[in-house]
């Protein structure tokens, strides 16, 4: 690739250590990719602020960056939302110690770099944020709102690559940046009339869930869903993005919104009214929940406005409830009184914040109650472990102000506590399982794919974690002991610490780099990467630390090594080999 002075000058640490990290990385992502020119961005949008997702690896990251007195952004770029509202903290009743004054430094590293300190997962609602032209962004309900409903453009980026982005003002030329990548691969046939955003988040969510192994789609899933109303409003379109990007859909097509390009179907699916209400059978609350939380992604003024419209007159008295929304969206409900109906009702209205991203207390919040599909799939991972019910907006805040009760037989109410995951579509069980039957036949041949510019040649040896399912790091990979917890995922309750780490990819929210650095922190990161497809989530990590990774194998491989066996990675120039261990 031909670089021009700024990027040689970036390259060869001229405007600083920070510049030149952010360089390096992009390249990296960039030769990764076969990409053969970096393209100038128009604005960023960084993941991994709280605490509670970012954690250690990300504290420990941005410490480095301070030690840099020229490591600014060069484009605007914006911020995700952190782990608390501190005006209103003692009123969330965190119990971490330190959760506050950490949420804080992460904020003021962050903003000394010249990010604007939006704090909010929808920056697509703020006044000033370019929706237009390339762009780096990490956040996943925002990547695939702004990639389906704007002039936006921008790849699944990692928090890690959406800061190397922004410290240089460049990213790869690759991926959704070239229209003829942004064809849908993925047609969905909606049966059954939906109408509250709710049912939107359910079929969002729902569509991830039914990934299959044999799909191949290295952008993620881009689904064309015909069948849905003629016109989408605001929350229906935020409410269903969202959620699909919970299994790393980037973009989404409606069928009657307009042109698209031509498809390219691996697969077709049916959502009617059978799958809708056994997906609200299996989320509705069983027993009454501690806690209602409205607002992931944070809520519009549309979504205040509703839920002020539901509150008005009335008394929170029997759950308590929490609304979440970004600074500006609350200075607007300030303005048409929305704000001060909320609280009159005794619920509490956050800023700045969103409910996947606080720590809840587990000493008295047993039990979540919400109406995002987003929310459940978050507060019931790792970061929270909590139970999670789903009920449309209407219905969660009867519960709040006691207008409808949950039985001890479940009443008949719309929306199954979450705190168990469905088990996922795959065939990795059986290649999960440690060691073999004793009578395998191990392949002697050598598998071949491709590495990083910025590593060096190495020999890895040791024992192989495999699984042909993708991993979510956040949330679902222990960062203390780099165990897999996700009940039914094929390697669930397994641990890839130490050892050669074979899978497709990355899946999940944008912060999987930092769970990845915190893991490589603790010691207790696997000793190689390898993926068959390039990962935006863990290659910025391994980039940057030196982890050994290599991606690019034939999907063979994943049959072919099991959990268990003793392999060898060795990389000599750009070419990567992988084999069982002869001795």
């Amino acid at each position: 690739m031909q670089l021009n002075e700024q990027q040689q000058a970036m390259l060869a640490g001229e405007q600083g250590v920070a510049r030149q990290m952010g360089m390096r990385l992009v390249l990296d992502l960039a030769a990764a990719a076969n990409a053969t020119t970096l393209v100038p961005i128009q604005s960023a949008h960084l993941s991994g602020v709280s605490p509670l997702t970012g954690g250690l690896g990300l504290r420990l990251f941005l410490q480095k960056l301070a030690q840099d007195s020229q490591a600014q952004v060069s484009v605007p770029t914006t911020l995700n939302a952190a782990g608390c509202d501190v005006a209103q903290f003692e009123l969330m009743r965190i119990a971490v110690p330190g959760f506050k004054e950490q949420s804080q430094e992460i904020v003021a590293a962050y903003t000394r770099l010249g990010v604007r300190p939006t704090q909010s997962c929808t920056p697509y609602e703020w006044d000033g944020v370019v929706v237009e032209g390339a762009a780096a962004w990490a956040e996943s309900n925002a990547i695939c709102f702004g990639n389906s409903y704007t002039g936006l453009l921008t790849n699944r980026e990692s928090g890690l690559s959406a800061l190397a982005a922004a410290l240089t003002g460049y990213t790869p030329g690759y991926g959704l940046l070239d229209e003829a990548n942004r064809h849908p691969n993925l047609a969905v046939v909606v049966t059954t009339p939906l109408e509250d955003p709710t049912d939107f988040s359910i079929l969002g969510d729902w569509i991830g869930k039914q990934s299959k192994p044999t799909w191949q789609m290295p952008y993620g899933p881009i689904p064309a869903i015909k069948g849905l109303p003629p016109e989408l409003n605001h929350e229906q379109k935020k409410a269903l993005t969202a959620a699909a990007a919970n299994y790393g859909c980037p973009l989404l097509y409606l069928d009657n919104s307009g042109p698209r390009p031509p498809a390219q179907f691996q697969d077709r699916l049916l959502f009617g009214e059978k799958e809708l209400q056994a997906r609200y059978e299996m989320l509705r609350p069983r027993t009454p929940p501690s806690l209602i939380v409205i607002g992931c992604p944070q809520a519009s003024v549309g979504e205040i406005k509703a839920a002020a419209h539901y509150l008005q007159g009335k008394q929170v008295t029997a759950i308590p409830l929490w609304v979440f929304t970004s600074s500006q969206n609350k200075a607007i409900a300030e303005k048409l009184g929305l704000a001060e109906v909320i609280r009159q009702s005794g619920a509490l209205l956050l800023e700045n914040t969103c409910p996947e991203v606080v720590p809840y207390d587990p000493t008295w919040v047993k039990h979540i109650l919400t109406n995002s599909m987003k929310a459940e799939h978050y507060i019931t991972s790792g970061l929270n472990g909590i139970p999670t019910s789903v009920m449309p907006l209407a219905d969660c805040v009867a519960l709040a102000v006691g207008e409808r009760e949950i039985l001890a037989a479940g009443e008949e109410q719309r929306g199954e506590i979450g705190g168990k995951r469905k088990e996922r579509q795959g065939t990795g069980e059986k290649l999960a399982k440690q060691g073999g039957d004793g009578e395998r036949q191990l392949s002697a041949a050598a598998f071949t794919g491709s590495g990083l510019p910025s590593q060096a040649d190495f020999t890895i040896t040791g024992e192989a974690f495999v699984t042909d399912t993708p991993i979510t790091f956040l949330g679902y990979v222990n960062r203390d002991s780099g165990v897999i917890e996700e009940a039914g995922h094929p390697a669930n309750g397994q641990s890839m610490a130490g050892k050669i780490a074979i899978f497709p990819k990355g899946s999940g929210s944008t912060v999987a780099p930092y769970v990845l650095l915190e893991l490589y922190y603790k010691g207790v990161a696997p000793l190689a990467m390898v993926n068959t497809a390039l990962d935006q989530q863990t290659a910025p990590a391994c980039s940057l630390e030196g982890i050994p990774y290599a991606y690019g194998f034939a999907r063979e491989i994943l049959q072919q090594f099991r959990s268990g066996d003793q392999v060898e990675l060795q990389r000599q120039g750009d070419q990567v080999t992988i084999r069982h261990r002869s001795d």
